[in-house]
């Protein structure tokens, strides 16, 4: 008889929960949580285990890797569908009644799978994510030395970020005290700016090094970033049976709200990864706001911003350009700056 496990972890301890076909619990325990700790829980004792079923979040994909390697069939489940699944069963919330609630979800089949990315992905994303806290914490710093200044009367004028220091030393010669105060920000700002200088070197590096971000980045406003960004949060683009399917994935197309006989289109959903999102954002952005070489798509995006407004066609924009980034990965292919006769 086939068996079904519920992994309810957390940073330090996992709580399992193995039933059958029939609901009987046939074994619940805690362990660390490790996959070294986890597989000798479940193994020597003759099992067949149809699904391990194991709630997404910052651990899982660490977890999921050992035990895929350990030959078990785990599956990685949204956690906001999961939680909706385990709150109407109106049991208490412990960790122990979670790992149970978990395998009734994988034994009734009652969930929604994750994909969870690979090692190269995480790479990529865990290096965007450090260049954005930081390049957010020197936003931070800039606008500390700036509220500082402010507060006795000094005005920063408006500048590139390559004059601030000039800018900033110029305020600073008739105030010792002042000076004093702000040096210490201000060797942060230029440690920050240092390190943010040399991330963004090696983000370059990296886009152009990998030929699937060389071929998206032949879209118009695509750059390293945002190639990357696209890249890493799709992982697998085989996984999509449609490319307009790219877009709904990320939170691109309008929610429906449907019931008796209204049904109503609303803003777009916002689901999915935000970072990909916002990156084919700015790239919207970047082809109707600035100059850029004369496509197709440029002038489809200006008819609905004559149309229908420019937030609609930045959002409509971004949606094709999700479509069509995914399309030219599949396909192999470069962006066609004309469109081909029919």
């Amino acid at each position: 008889m086939p068996c079904y496990v519920g992994l309810d972890a957390s940073k330090r301890t996992t709580n399992i929960c193995v039933i059958d076909e029939t609901r009987t619990i046939l074994k619940e325990g805690v362990v660390e949580s490790d996959p070294k700790a986890i597989v000798g829980f479940l193994r020597g004792e003759g099992r067949r285990y149809a699904r391990v079923g194991m709630e997404s979040w910052s651990l899982a994909p660490w977890l999921y890797a050992g035990l895929a390697r350990a030959g078990l069939p785990i599956i990685c489940i949204e956690t906001r569908h999961s939680s909706a699944v385990l709150k109407a069963a109106r049991s208490n919330k412990t960790d122990r009644n979670d790992a149970r609630g978990i395998a009734e979800v994988m034994r009734a089949r009652i969930y929604k799978t994750v994909h969870i990315k690979t090692v190269h992905a995480q790479q990529v994303r865990s290096l965007l994510t450090v260049r954005k806290l930081l390049r957010n914490q020197l936003v931070a710093v800039e606008n500390a030395i700036g509220g500082t200044l402010l507060v006795f009367g000094y005005k920063q004028a408006s500048g590139s970020r390559a004059t601030f220091e000039r800018r900033l030393r110029k305020l600073l010669s008739a105030d010792a005290f002042l000076a004093g105060c702000v040096e210490s920000l201000f060797s942060v700002w230029k440690l920050l700016v240092s390190e943010i200088e040399s991330l963004e070197q090696r983000v370059k590096a990296l886009a152009n090094d990998d030929p699937v971000c060389r071929r998206l980045m032949t879209a118009p406003g695509v750059g390293p970033i945002i190639a990357l960004t696209y890249r890493s949060a799709l992982d697998e683009p085989l996984r999509f049976r449609r490319s307009s399917d790219v877009a709904a994935h990320l939170g691109l197309t309008p929610e429906a709200k449907q019931s008796g006989k209204r049904d109503r289109k609303g803003r777009i959903s916002k689901r999915g990864d935000a970072a990909a999102r916002t990156a084919l954002v700015l790239a919207a952005r970047t082809l109707l706001r600035r100059h850029t070489k004369a496509s197709w798509l440029k002038q489809w995006a200006e008819q609905i911003c004559a149309r229908r407004g420019y937030m609609k066609a930045l959002i409509a924009t971004a949606r094709r350009l999700a479509v069509i980034l995914h399309k030219m990965w599949v396909t192999d292919s470069d962006f066609r700056w004309t469109r081909e006769p029919a």
